[in-house]
């Protein structure tokens, strides 16, 4: 069955998004086409971006990098649910999505945002974003207006056309994570081929090298035997 993450991008104190990714989470929680977890950013404490290479490598250094690494890996989808400060994404959303590379290539993802405007500024970066990592961001949208839809700017208050809202979110977020399956088959074959090809030729490189330096050794040891004074 399709896996869907529902991961909470704002890691503030007080941050009004638990409310609304628990709520996302309940209304998920009634379908059968899905499995859905939802993941919150502050359980995997993530630091700010400190890979010494490039995450299109794959070769994660750090162990908070690869435990994140494997948690992405296992889904088909996710649902980000996103604050909005000022205009934009919060930095450890961005820092969690930066981290990686392959995990977040052919699957799908809606959006759930929040802020004075409905998080719109933030749900534009986001689309941006995963336009770049081959994720197919669907087109509904639920922004979630802080001056209306949260009592004294902090209690959230779904109503059923919100509940209507998600579930078409959820419905175009099944769609394209089961139509792009085949493209994460291949990839995933593909990125296997690669690794062993890397894995020889690290070896043939390792066997060479040890080789000449072998060889490299013996002839300069019989070079020094041979111009030694033999009375020494």
């Amino acid at each position: 069955m399709i896996r869907i993450a529902i991961i909470l991008g704002s890691t503030r104190p007080n941050r009004n998004g638990a409310q609304v990714a628990d709520w996302v989470s309940s209304v998920a929680a009634t379908r059968t086409d899905a499995d859905f977890e939802l993941i919150d950013l502050r359980d995997h404490q993530l630091p700010h971006l400190d890979e010494p290479l490039s995450p299109l490598l794959g070769r994660y250094q750090n162990a908070h990098t690869q435990a994140w690494a494997r948690t992405i890996a296992g889904f088909d989808g996710f649902v980000f649910v996103t604050a909005e400060y000022n205009h934009g994404l919060p930095g450890s959303l961005k820092d969690a999505i930066d981290y990686l590379g392959a995990e977040w290539a052919n699957k799908a993802a809606g959006i759930v945002s929040y802020g004075v405007a409905g998080g719109t500024g933030a749900a534009f970066q986001l689309r941006q974003i995963c336009g770049q990592l081959g994720i197919a961001d669907v087109s509904q949208q639920l922004p979630l207006n802080l001056r209306f839809e949260f009592e004294n700017y902090s209690v959230f208050k779904p109503t059923a056309a919100h509940a209507v809202g998600l579930n078409t979110l959820l419905d175009q977020l099944i769609a394209w994570s089961t139509a792009l399956a085949p493209l994460r088959a291949a990839s995933s074959v593909s990125s296997e081929a690669s690794s062993e090809v890397t894995s020889e030729v690290t070896s043939e490189v390792t066997s060479e090298g040890s080789s000449e330096g072998s060889s490299e050794g013996s002839s300069e040891g019989s070079a020094e035997r041979v111009v030694e004074p033999a009375g020494r």
